[in-house]
């Protein structure tokens, strides 16, 4: 039997009684209707604002708490409205908009998204991160990262971005900034060749060279392929990534572990896959899905525990890759302990070297304190934005 809640969304008992099990008030899915979008202004184009209202025929709403982002209706579409096709303005919620912000970007940073699709966290990285500074975008899925490729083109972003397709448990790529520290890196081919193999500016088509060598190798059912394939992909980089003039060899050169502590990213985001519960439009798409979807995608104890491993993977290789001193934030947009708080603690007690911080901004922000001391949770009902989980580490020296 499915039981209403008050809004035109019916929840089955089944979800309600995970929703009861987790401490969550099944009214947060009630606000289907209250809830509004945001989207964040790119620096600069506030000087629009009256003209993109007038084009959208509605009122910007200035999100006090959080520096270019704006609030409007949920019904009101921004797709075809000019701002939004020149790329001043990018749909982005305000509470991912928050664990952005959490990383206290600043000019000169190397940071590194680790779960980067679909690629608005991403773009405001790089929105933060001005003229100075690198960032890396790694997914897994090549065809989401592809996605972040074509938002960052289309804002004008991508300057100082590298994309890379790979699993995030396991990448081990430094900034480019490291690579002029040569000692700490493994050696793989000599200065000479890597002077006829350096990276060109970068190009939607691959080199016709390559392409052969690639169609050559599939057809003769090449073994060294499968290897490769598990090498960290390139898709996309910047003229001012640092890696445009670098060699072919050094970009996958792996550092060892005083390399890691000094040379690594100074702020690292972890927005690790989930199971979405706390997205109002999310569980809203599985009254079109079906309702046994919800039961295989959220429900399902045996892919929550699946997720649970792996989200302790990425934040324990994130903070691998953070530098001593640096931030790390990790967030999921679920609402249960088990993909957060249980998350946190199980790192904390496997990793002496991280600590929790304080979220300075979020003194003004309309958030609850998560079961942890220091973390943070943000719900439809307290802070009007899609649910969120945010904790924020840095890393001590040892």
């Amino acid at each position: 039997m499915e039981v209403k809640q008050g809004s035109s969304m019916e929840l089955p008992e089944a979800f309600i009684d995970f929703l009861n099990k987790n401490g969550l008030d099944p009214s947060i899915y009630t606000a289907t209707d209250s809830t509004p979008r945001y989207i964040r202004l790119k620096p600069g184009c506030e000087v629009y604002l009256e003209d993109i209202e007038a084009e959208i025929k509605c009122k910007l709403q200035k999100v006090e708490w959080l520096p270019n982002f704006y609030s409007l209706p949920p019904h009101v579409q921004i797709a075809n409205s000019k701002a939004y096709r020149e790329g001043k303005l990018y749909g982005i919620d305000a509470a991912s908009g928050a664990a952005v912000t959490a990383l206290d970007i600043t000019p000169g940073d190397h940071i590194l998204d680790l779960c980067a699709a679909p690629g608005a966290k991403l773009c405001m990285i790089s929105d933060l991160l001005g003229s100075s500074g690198t960032v890396t975008g790694v997914d897994v899925a090549r065809h989401r990262l592809a996605a972040c490729r074509t938002m960052l083109q289309k804002y004008a972003l991508g300057d100082r971005c590298r994309l890379f397709v790979a699993d995030g448990t396991t990448f081990s790529l430094l900034p480019v900034r490291a690579q002029s520290n040569s000692n700490i890196f493994s050696d793989k081919e000599s200065a000479s060749e890597e002077k006829l193999d350096t990276y060109k500016e970068w190009t939607s088509r691959r080199p016709w060279k390559e392409r052969k060598r690639a169609n050559k190798a599939q057809k003769n059912g090449n073994s060294q392929l499968v290897l490769q394939s598990q090498d960290p992909e390139l898709i996309f980089y910047g003229l001012h990534s640092g890696v445009v003039g670098l060699g072919k060899s050094k970009l996958y050169d792996i550092a060892n572990g005083s390399g890691l502590s000094h040379y690594g990213y100074d702020k690292v985001l972890v927005d690790a896959e989930c199971t979405h519960d706390g997205s109002i439009k999310h569980i809203q798409k599985f009254e079109n899905w079906g309702w046994t979807t919800l039961q295989r995608r959220v429900l399902n104890a045996e892919r929550i525990d699946n997720l649970n491993v792996l989200q302790l993977l990425l934040l324990t290789n994130g903070f691998k890759l953070l530098k001593v001193g640096g931030y790390l934030v990790y967030s999921t947009c679920s609402l249960t302990v088990a993909q957060n708080e249980d998350v946190v603690e199980q790192f904390l007690l496997q990793n002496s070297s991280a600590e929790l911080l304080d979220i300075e901004a979020a003194r003004d922000w309309p958030c609850k304190s998560g079961q942890i001391q220091k973390t943070l949770r943000f719900d439809p009902l307290t802070s009007q934005t899609s649910g969120l989980f945010v904790a924020k580490f840095t890393k001590l020296c040892t």
